[in-house]
């Protein structure tokens, strides 16, 4: 049986979250997305019973490019994900990665004790972490 290291997923986030508002265009996300070299963008809670959404350069490609839409005629509420798999920032990241490959996604929304995104983890930063732990 192989030994392993709690790792915690806070040890391989992305510490910074981008958000953009869900009433925010497509054109407005390619623009964030690009101003802060991201490929993922949370998108804002309407209040606190809301759950996230997450817009990523796939659900652009998918939605907007393929289908030949207008970017600033589509809103980020039209093609995000919703609700995001989101992970705390204390859980080890072994458990992370069986979570995200069970739902199929590559990202999830990293939360702190009060719900308040605290970073963004790809399956790449947790399998690429773990195997040289």
């Amino acid at each position: 049986m192989s030994q392993h290291t709690y790792i915690k997923v806070a040890e391989v986030m992305t510490p910074s979250v981008h958000t953009i508002e869900r009433t925010a265009t497509v054109a407005e996300a390619i623009v964030s997305m690009r101003q802060h070299g991201v490929s993922s963008l949370a998108v804002q809670r309407r209040d606190v019973h809301d759950e996230f959404g997450l817009l990523s350069v796939s659900d652009i490609a998918r939605e907007v490019i393929a289908r030949d839409r207008a970017a600033d005629r589509v809103n980020v509420y039209e093609i995000m994900s919703k609700p995001v798999l989101t992970v705390h920032e204390d859980m080890d990241i072994k458990y992370a990665v069986r979570l995200l490959v069970k739902f199929g996604v590559s990202r999830a929304v990293v939360v702190g004790p009060d719900r308040a995104p605290v970073g963004i983890v790809t399956l790449r930063d947790m399998v690429l972490r773990h195997a040289a732990a």
